[in-house]
């Protein structure tokens, strides 16, 4: 039985990585492709989910080929809401979040990861804005391999009221991620073309306009 599970968990992993490598190119020529994605995305964020006043929210500044949240974190910014950006503690560890402003200067971290400086205080998110190499409408994700935001997710669902949000060009989407016991389901992806829907459970972090459907398109 050890000896089965051992090989299962392999094959998902060799998977991942082949599927990482395709995913990493693919998303490169879709940012390169749609410079003002992110200013759609926003829109169509803020159509579907209305996050409630005063929520925490977690961000991330983009590396060179990620696509570019900004313009919808510094809307939310603009709006009252509290803003994370993540830190990396360690290997296996979840991720902390310290708060950003426009005017805080963000310092290189491991993995070129751009973050607040160790004064900026902590943030608790409540809302996750999740980057992803890939997604499925299932809600799952491909991420980069550290295993990072799986456990960060697990641990804010284990204390409270979450929403794990994925952020991706359409273009990112494929028809399955591999995935094992550790992987933790988003309960929205957003893209440039639509916002779906994973989780039915009603959430207080967001005021949605109404329950919707699994997924809403042209919002």
């Amino acid at each position: 039985m050890t000896e089965t599970r051992t090989t299962a968990t392999a094959d998902i992993e060799s998977a991942k990585r082949d599927l990482r490598r395709k995913a990493a190119e693919r998303r490169r020529a879709a940012v390169q492709a749609s410079p003002q994605a992110g200013f759609v995305l926003r829109d169509r964020f803020l159509a579907a989910l209305s996050p409630a006043a005063g929520v925490a929210v977690s961000a991330y500044w983009p590396l060179e080929d990620e696509f570019d949240p900004r313009p919808l974190f510094m809307e939310l910014h603009h709006r009252g809401h509290p803003i994370g950006l993540p830190v990396i503690l360690g290997r296996g560890q979840p991720l902390m979040f310290r708060r950003w402003a426009p005017d805080v200067a963000l310092v290189r971290g491991p993995f070129r990861v751009m973050a607040p400086p160790a004064e900026s205080p902590e943030v608790i998110p409540q809302l996750l804005l999740v980057p992803l190499l890939a997604f499925d409408r299932a809600g799952y994700r491909l991420g980069y391999g550290g295993g990072f935001y799986d456990r960060t997710i697990a641990k804010l669902r284990a204390a409270g009221d979450v929403l794990a949000v994925g952020l991706a060009l359409a273009a990112q989407e494929v028809a399955a991620v591999p995935r094992d016991d550790t992987d933790e389901p988003l309960d929205w992806v957003v893209t440039d073309r639509e916002a779906i829907r994973i989780s039915k459970r009603r959430s207080a972090v967001s005021n949605q306009p109404s329950p919707g459907d699994a997924m809403l398109t042209d919002c």
